[in-house]
């Protein structure tokens, strides 16, 4: 009786030590941290960090399932993924919050400036006159396009460009084109830089035509 009852015992004592407890606060934590970068729109601005997330919660949620259909249950595992979870929702949501932060930056900076060019454009004067033309101080030659150079086509595309009070170009217009050079002559344009035109001592928006040469080589 007495080996019998020892060996109950001990029985007893390794199913005790074997039915864990779940580790329910480190399991709600990690929901909690996936749950708020999906809330914070991990989905949009930090994709890759957010499936990360989902697939270690996803772990989690499959070692419990497994563990409680088990006789002896131990949560050790289960602890390991909740703070795996854990941690990868945090930085989802770390890096959302960076990423949105900087997305509303470059938006706010894109409505400056085209605030910027359309006051530019609305109050520019024609160059001519007490106008002087502005000086270039920073000049970017156009890029050949390939297929022009596969093509043979040379040219001149002929731009009126609005300068703004700062000297940046702020807006242009195609007065002339040529096949194919069209959008290199614009976008070599559009990052030229002026000294200020002024007026009455003033720095002020000038409107003036430019030309872009393109020799074939």
């Amino acid at each position: 009786m007495r080996v019998g009852h020892l060996l109950i015992a001990c029985g007893l004592a390794v199913a005790a030590a074997g039915c864990g407890t779940p580790p329910t606060a480190d399991v709600d934590a990690a929901r909690a941290s996936v749950d708020k970068a999906t809330a914070n729109g991990a989905s949009q601005y930090a994709p890759e960090s957010l499936k990360a997330a989902q697939d270690a919660q996803t772990a989690l949620d499959a070692e419990l399932k497994a563990q409680d259909a088990k006789w002896v249950r131990s949560y050790d595992k289960a602890k390991e993924l909740a703070a795996t979870a854990k941690t990868a929702g945090d930085k989802a949501a770390t890096d959302a919050a960076a990423a949105k932060e900087k997305s509303d930056a470059a938006a706010m900076a894109a409505k400056k400036r085209e605030a910027a060019r359309v006051a530019a454009k609305a109050n520019a004067v024609r160059v001519g006159g007490s106008v002087r033309p502005p000086v270039k101080i920073k000049d970017v030659q156009p890029v050949y396009p390939e297929i022009a150079k596969q093509a043979k086509v040379s040219g001149i595309v002929i731009i009126e460009a609005t300068i703004d009070a700062e000297g940046k170009v702020a807006d242009t217009k195609v007065l002339r084109s040529a096949p194919l050079l069209e959008q290199a002559a614009v976008d070599a344009v559009r990052q030229w830089e002026y000294t200020p035109s002024m007026q009455n001592g003033k720095p002020v928006p000038v409107v003036m035509t430019v030309t872009v040469n393109f020799t074939r080589p």
